[in-house]
């Protein structure tokens, strides 16, 4: 049934009201980067059906991920897989009821954040 009161009803508080805190910062990260790691995926799944069709299209578009630009893109894929992993690793935590004080929460954000940049460099360096 249409509600013939909508613009009587208070509005919720927007984004612009609310400080931004580190939970939901990292919570926002971690969708967007599991939206970026289906990009990297589908280039990734594209390099492998070049491989699949001729040489001479695999050239180009070996080419174009083994440029710089496409070595930055699977870098910081790297970056997002570890961030997003350590992140779901944080919410199965969450999942059981542990950690969920402020304080702690806010240090296992920083621990994804730090995490993920260690591990990181240490697969880069090591691959």
């Amino acid at each position: 049934m249409a509600d013939v009161n909508r613009g009587n009803r208070p509005l919720s508080p927007h984004l612009t009201i609310y400080r931004p805190q580190l939970t939901s910062m990292t919570s926002i990260l971690t969708r967007i980067t599991g939206n970026a790691l289906l990009i990297t995926s589908l280039l990734i799944v594209w390099w492998f059906l070049a491989a699949a069709t001729n040489a001479a299209y695999f050239d180009t578009v070996n080419g174009i991920l083994t440029s710089w630009f496409g070595d930055l893109v699977m870098f910081l894929s790297v970056l997002g897989i570890w961030y997003h992993t350590l992140a779901g690793v944080r919410h199965l935590i969450w999942d059981n009821a542990v950690a969920m004080d402020i304080p702690t929460a806010e240090k296992l954000g920083w621990a994804c954040l730090g995490g993920s940049v260690v591990l990181t460099l240490i697969t880069v360096v090591v691959v």
